[in-house]
């Protein structure tokens, strides 16, 4: 009886496929002997069995039907140049031949996988597998070895700075060999990438190669195949040639040689490096793409517990009325706000800027928030308390130790107790026009013994306090414009009666409407609170 094959076109390629079993299944369940991926493809959809000297196809109850030649089928007795196809839309075709000549299993199994793997992890984001890189690679050397018959071999891939590291070595039998150095020269595999063309050596001991690669003579290797992994993007001009690039190579050994350099067998393993190398990309992609996920839900998580730790927006008491907001311009952002119930029945409320953005601001925030909240357990002065904290943070090795900060205290008569650490002037409006608040010091965290003074002022009921970071003041248009203060100002006189809450949305919203276009380049945090005066007064 004739061998026979099918020659498998879909959207891997152009494949050959050899009919080698008595009963040959066909499905999308990766436990058939040709696995096809697709909408119209059943499970376990078609088989192609040899019956009294003939092949028949038969459809196994799939949903969308078997045809050949155009017509559906339920069996069917197979011919010379006979297409199948499954399922209507017609996204595989099987085209049956008949050949004297049998088919290499090893090398279109292998190749035929290969192709499989990196079609899967090309469109691949929730494997939920760390491991799959590995996984790939494993497949791919065990590949290698069964087709060359090599005793063993290693992939190695090249690293962001174009250097070779060294990922696995495998043994037949798909054993891994310990370790990550292989015991081997490196001259080989080096040339290999650096040149792009396959490296064949028949005996080692030739000429001068035995005194190059004593250590492997040493071990009983005489013959060695080593070939590059390649990247190909064919290009749509007839003219030019397709673009490479490489991303490893592929080593293969032996004592004996065997069919380690046979015409065939280095054709079969050019192919296999060629799918190899995709496969290979497509799982470091997809391993890439798994950990930014990981980093990207880590940040999440981060930007949910930085929002817990701010205070609830809107606080009130008896004689005052506080909104206040923060908006990160990141996942997680170095802007803070906080309110503090004092001992004395004063009411303290702050507002910090950090350096930089990122983790490292998010950490210093958190800090400083810290120490804020213990002043709530002790009258503690402003410039007492920003006298603390740059004293904390100078002895705190932090990438990101500089910070902004104002601090005011304010009391059930009005008065009103502030310090300034190199933090945008806070505007108090009220009936007396506007005033800025700028007594202080300098910034936090950079210099140490820094004296830092005070301001005391008294407000009048209906006053407001617009404490804000650069985010505001500085946040920039699409022409590159700043909103600057005189806007903010503008913003808050023209609802200056409305109740705090208000009158920062409409702050907000402002700059939103001004930065419309253009990227959000600093977090945006803002406070407003109103000094009522205390009931009957």
């Amino acid at each position: 009886m004739p061998d026979a094959r099918l020659e498998v076109h879909d959207s891997l390629g152009r494949r050959p496929v050899p009919i080698d079993k008595a009963v040959f299944t066909i499905g999308r369940r990766s436990g058939n002997d040709l696995h096809l991926m697709g909408s119209d493809v059943s499970r376990d959809h078609a088989e192609i069995a040899q019956v009294e000297g003939r092949f028949l196809v038969r459809d196994r109850g799939s949903r969308y039907g078997t045809f050949v030649n155009g017509t559906q089928v339920a069996e069917h007795p197979l011919a010379h140049g006979d297409r199948i196809q499954l399922g209507r839309t017609g996204g595989a075709e099987l085209v049956f031949l008949l050949d004297d000549a049998p088919v290499e299993r090893q090398s279109t199994s292998a190749v035929g996988d290969l192709r499989q793997v990196a079609a899967l992890l090309e469109g691949l984001r929730a494997l939920g597998s760390g491991r799959v890189l590995d996984e790939v690679l494993a497949l791919v050397m065990d590949s290698a070895i069964e087709l060359t018959g090599a005793e063993r071999g290693f992939i190695m891939l090249a690293n962001d700075s174009g250097e070779l590291e060294m990922k696995l070595a495998r043994a037949r039998g798909h054993v891994t060999l310990p370790g990550t150095r292989f015991e081997t020269s490196r001259k080989i595999p080096e040339e290999v990438f650096a040149t792009g063309e396959q490296k064949i050596v028949n005996d080692l001991l030739d000429g001068d190669l035995a005194n190059v690669h004593m250590g492997t003579v040493a071990l009983g290797i005489r013959h060695v195949l080593c070939t590059p992994l390649r990247l190909v993007r064919y290009v749509d001009r007839a003219d030019a040639n397709a673009e490479q690039k490489r991303i490893g190579v592929l080593y293969l050994d032996s004592r004996e040689r065997g069919t380690l350099t046979s015409r065939a067998t280095l054709a079969a393993l050019d192919t296999l490096a060629t799918e190899a190398a995709v496969a290979i990309e497509n799982a470091r992609l997809y391993r890439d793409s798994m950990e930014k996920a990981r980093i990207e839900q880590e940040l999440r998580i981060a930007s949910q517990i930085q929002q817990a730790l701010l205070p609830l927006g809107h606080k009130t008491g008896g004689y005052f009325d506080a909104m206040g907001a923060s908006i990160p311009c990141r996942a997680i952002g170095g802007d803070f706000f906080e309110y503090l119930d004092l001992a004395d029945g004063r009411f303290g409320f702050a507002l910090g800027d950090v350096a930089g953005k990122g983790p490292p601001a998010a950490l210093l925030t958190a800090v400083l928030q810290g120490i804020f909240v213990a002043q709530s357990f002790a009258s503690v002065e402003p410039k007492e308390t920003l006298s603390r904290i740059n004293v904390a943070l100078i002895h705190r090795s932090l990438e990101s130790r500089f910070a902004t900060a104002f601090f005011g205290v304010l009391s059930p008569d009005g008065a009103l107790t502030y310090c300034n650490a190199g933090h945008n002037p806070p505007m108090l409006i009220g009936r007396r026009g506007v005033r800025r608040l700028e007594e202080g010091g300098l910034i936090l965290g950079m210099f140490d013994h820094v004296t830092y003074d005070q301001g005391e002022v008294r407000l009048d009921p209906g006053d407001i306090i617009v404490v804000f970071s650069d985010g505001v003041s500085e946040a920039l248009s699409a022409a590159g414009d700043e909103f600057g203060e005189p806007r903010l100002q503008e913003v808050v006189q023209r609802d200056f009666h409305a109740d705090p809450q208000v009158l920062l949305e409409r702050v907000l919203e402002a700059v939103r409407d001004f930065t419309k276009g253009a990227v959000q380049n600093d977090d945006v945090t803002a406070m407003i609170v109103r000094y009522s005066g205390t009931a009957g007064a």
